[in-house]
């Protein structure tokens, strides 16, 4: 039972180093970087559901200084989840906003030259502005 326990901390602390590293790269706008730490995140989890999936069927449960490493990783897991989440929305957000600003600067070039009122001609779509700012 202890060994099983020992498991499930060691995958809960692979996935918590997991999400800790994708986490730095995502808060640092380093996108690539984070999308290449997708699968060692993928596997840490798959390691801790099938971990904790076994000590679930066993009915183990931590005892003494386990439960105590269980707690803090279970606080720590929860907080470095929501933190992955808040960035990754985050993220999203800004490749959703250089994609429209790509394409909003293509549409104006590529649309045909139009005539507004009096017979002047129309104004062009001006792409929206964006500005970002990271640091390393």
């Amino acid at each position: 039972m202890t060994l099983m326990m020992d498991a499930l901390i060691a995958a809960g602390q692979r996935l918590a180093e997991a999400l800790r590293a994708e986490n730095e790269a995502l808060a640092a706008l380093d996108l690539p970087r984070a999308a290449g730490l997708s699968t060692a995140k993928l596997q840490a989890t798959d390691a801790f559901a099938a971990a904790y999936a076994a000590a679930a069927k066993t009915g183990t449960r931590a005892e003494g200084a386990a439960r105590h490493d269980a707690a803090a990783l279970t606080t720590r897991l929860q907080s470095l989840g929501e933190e992955n989440r808040r960035l990754l929305q985050r993220a999203i957000a800004i490749q959703s906003q250089v994609i429209e600003t790509i394409a909003g600067a293509a549409l104006p070039r590529a649309a045909a030259p139009g005539y507004g009122a009096a017979g002047r001609p129309a104004a062009l779509r001006q792409a929206p502005a964006l500005a970002m700012a990271t640091r390393a």
